[in-house]
């Protein structure tokens, strides 16, 4: 019989795979399970979902993953219900309940000024369950781990906090929509809205509808990516539609590769730079008079 042919590595091409989170699974837990799908270890997400919360997550794959902390540092948009009356351990509902109190003398007036003193520019103290890092460990880990963790106040934006809805038949519930800068969390809004108003609150349920320009339109499920493996955005397609354009001649494209600067384009920000076959080389930021690449996307 002849020798059995060589398993050859399946090539997985470079690009993000925008994914509806589920309910009940971390960030993580996408992770795994697109690696799984897509044949790669090469798999990264922009921006972490808490393990309640669902809606868009922005995964990379192969070299696509350089895109990532770019990605995570845009603006976010969320619908999101606070639950007025209780405050909770982490400011969501997953948490144990610290205290409870009547809400029936807060006005739908003092809600909206509770809403308004959120809005804008703030400074914000994350939950001490989040993410941000202590000398090196993160806060939720510390707190599982039985110390007591005080976070600092950081500048935030929230550009958008609309109230969609007020419900009292079982205490009072709200219903909101929030744009933010990254970094701002919706379950911290959630706390100090009901302590503004006195009576606690706690986030009860979460859906980011948008990371930068990735909104629910382009998602796509983990059952259906299972059946049909396949990116939402090719790599060149994800840095246009995230981040300005600049085109440079092959000459140009060539020196960026190889470590050369370029005269400045004049645009804000990092920016991506394409060669003239279209294709997405690196992201660059202009300081001063020239250009400096951040990322290179090929080597080629």
């Amino acid at each position: 019989m002849p020798p059995a042919a060589a398993k050859q590595r399946v090539i997985v091409p470079p690009g993000l795979v925008v994914v509806d989170k589920p309910d009940g699974m971390t960030s993580h837990d996408v992770v795994a399970r697109v690696r799984r799908i897509m044949g790669t270890r090469k798999v990264g997400h922009a921006g972490t979902l808490d393990p309640m919360a669902t809606g868009v997550l922005v995964l990379g794959i192969e070299r696509a993953t350089k895109l990532l902390g770019h990605l995570a540092l845009d603006t976010k948009a969320y619908l999101a219900t606070i639950r007025l009356g209780a405050a909770t351990t982490t400011d969501d509902a997953q948490g144990e309940v610290l205290s409870t109190a009547d809400t029936s003398a807060v006005t739908d007036e003092a809600v909206a000024v509770g809403v308004a003193k959120l809005t804008g520019r703030i400074q914000q103290v994350p939950s001490a369950v989040s993410a941000v890092k202590v000398d090196g460990k993160r806060a939720y880990a510390r707190v599982r781990a039985g110390e007591q963790v005080e976070l600092a106040a950081r500048p935030v934006e929230v550009s958008r906090f609309d109230l969609l809805a007020v419900r009292r038949e079982d205490g009072l519930e709200l219903d909101v929509m929030v744009e933010c800068s990254s970094g701002t969390y919706v379950r911290a809004l959630a706390r100090d809205l009901g302590a503004d108003l006195g009576v606690g609150g706690h986030l009860a349920a979460l859906r980011r509808t948008r990371v930068g320009p990735f909104d629910l339109r382009v998602v796509t499920t983990l059952e259906k990516l299972a059946e049909q493996p396949a990116l939402s955005l090719p790599l060149s397609d994800a840095v246009a539609a995230a981040f300005p354009r600049r085109d440079v001649p092959y000459r140009q494209a060539q020196a960026l590769l190889q470590g050369q600067r370029l005269p400045a384009a004049g645009i804000d920000g990092t920016y991506g730079v394409f060669d003239p076959d279209g294709r997405a080389i690196a992201l660059a930021v202009d300081e001063d008079t020239a250009t400096r690449s951040v990322v290179v996307l090929t080597t080629t």
